[in-house]
């Protein structure tokens, strides 16, 4: 794995509560035994930014790519990437872990392009941790006339993940294009903040 994640920070920063796994048994057996797979079921991901799919409630099985989207119309998408698991949901795109290489695909049907989204799964979750505890930890000054200074912090705190993220895994921020280029682009915004969280009560006082 590229990122060292823990449960146990996971547990400190988020609690039991707001955190989701996947159960081995959701996956299909091409993906079963993976890394990846192992590690969604052991760590897990916080919620709020990203969701994992929840498995069918009648086989227990995740849905496949194949499922949710016509692979066929994704010209980039490897051949075999319609029997690939999808483990998640961001923005537009279907999140969907390929068992050979234990890359995290991204899947935009809107779009209709298929994209490399993350080396592994713990590269997954250490973009995930990171912009969920800015989102919950950021405060604005509350006062209007260090609005723009607050911003400008707000948005060296951003590029940090950016660049801190690219330095191992390239791929999650490798254009503007990325979901997370864009989920990156909409909390330097001030938007993604939750109404209970500190940035939310300053922002809007």
């Amino acid at each position: 794995m590229l990122f060292d994640v823990t449960r146990g920070e996971l547990v400190g920063f988020f609690g039991e509560d707001r955190l989701m796994t996947l159960p081995g048994t959701s996956f299909p057996a091409s993906a079963a035994d993976t890394e990846g797979a192992r590690f969604l079921q052991t760590v897990g991901v916080p919620t709020g930014t990203l969701w994992l799919r929840e498995p069918d409630e009648g086989d227990g099985l995740l849905p496949l790519v194949q499922d949710v989207v016509d692979a066929e119309v994704f010209e980039d998408a490897p051949a075999d990437a319609g029997g690939w698991p999808v483990i998640g949901w961001l923005l537009n795109a279907h999140l969907a872990l390929d068992p050979g290489t234990g890359k995290v695909h991204a899947f935009d049907a809107d779009e209709e392009s298929a994209r490399e989204l993350h080396r592994d799964v713990s590269s997954l979750v250490q973009v995930t941790l990171r912009f969920q505890r800015l989102l919950e930890e950021f405060a604005f000054s509350g006062d209007e006339a260090d609005e723009e200074a607050d911003f400008e912090r707000l948005d060296r705190e951003v590029e940090r993940i950016r660049q801190e993220t690219s330095r191992i895994d390239p791929l999650p921020f490798q254009d503007d294009e990325t979901v997370w280029s864009v989920v990156g682009d909409e909390i330097a915004a001030g938007q993604r903040f939750r109404g209970d969280s500190p940035g939310a009560r300053s922002l809007h006082r």
